[in-house]
């Protein structure tokens, strides 16, 4: 199928969120396969791993925020020009050696928490304004689900369940780390459906008009 410019111009969002993606993936893949190397190594693996899922989050915003207020540009800026700074925000903390213990765990679910839930504002200011969109419900009820599977591991990884309930039981398999990646991935393909729908709504919309 031939791809013409304009095309591609409206599909750049789609591919920020899978590039951000596929990093988050990559560092974390990264961070667990050499982190064993050294302690000092294993520290800053540990900081990439964070920075990745840092990235993830951000680039999630791009195509909602892009497709559903492309007509009204304003609100693309603000919105996507606020998560990106909490994001270089998250970013220069993770990256701060003092910042990485286990002390501050809490404080980095924090941030991620804070990145995910300001998509709360966008969300129902979208909803408004597409309204009469026939991928309204679907696209909410993906969002949803990526919401809650984002929520719930960082509960999970917060809390140390089950491994704080069972010590020693799951060093191999089943601990609180695997469940919040697994989350993660869950989280990032819910998104990818929703910004599937979008993307296919995005062309039955004109600025002023519904084809």
């Amino acid at each position: 199928m031939d791809i013409t410019m304009h095309e591609m111009g409206t599909r750049w969002p789609f591919f920020v969120f899978l590039s951000g993606s596929m990093f988050c993936l990559l560092s974390s893949s990264i961070c667990h396969l050499f982190s064993c190397h050294s302690h000092p190594l294993s520290l800053l693996l540990l900081r990439v791993d964070y920075v990745g899922i840092t990235i993830m989050i951000i680039t999630s915003f791009f195509p909602p925020i892009y497709y559903m207020f492309q007509c009204d540009p304003h609100w693309q800026f603000v919105y996507l020009g606020g998560i990106t700074a909490m994001g270089i925000f998250t970013i220069a903390t993770m990256l701060s050696p003092a910042l990485s213990s286990g002390k501050y765990r809490g404080f980095r679910a924090l941030l991620f928490s804070s990145m995910g839930l300001f998509g709360i504002i966008p969300a129902i200011h979208a909803v408004f304004v597409n309204w009469g969109n026939p991928q309204r419900n679907a696209t909410l009820a993906y969002e949803a689900a990526m919401a809650v599977s984002y929520l719930t591991g960082v509960l999970v990884y917060v809390s140390r369940v089950p491994e704080r309930c069972k010590p020693g039981w799951f060093d191999l398999v089943g601990h609180s780390h695997q469940i919040f990646h697994v989350l993660v991935v869950m989280g990032a393909l819910a998104h990818y459906g929703a910004s599937l729908h979008i993307l296919d709504a995005q062309y039955a919309i004109t600025c002023g008009r519904t084809i």
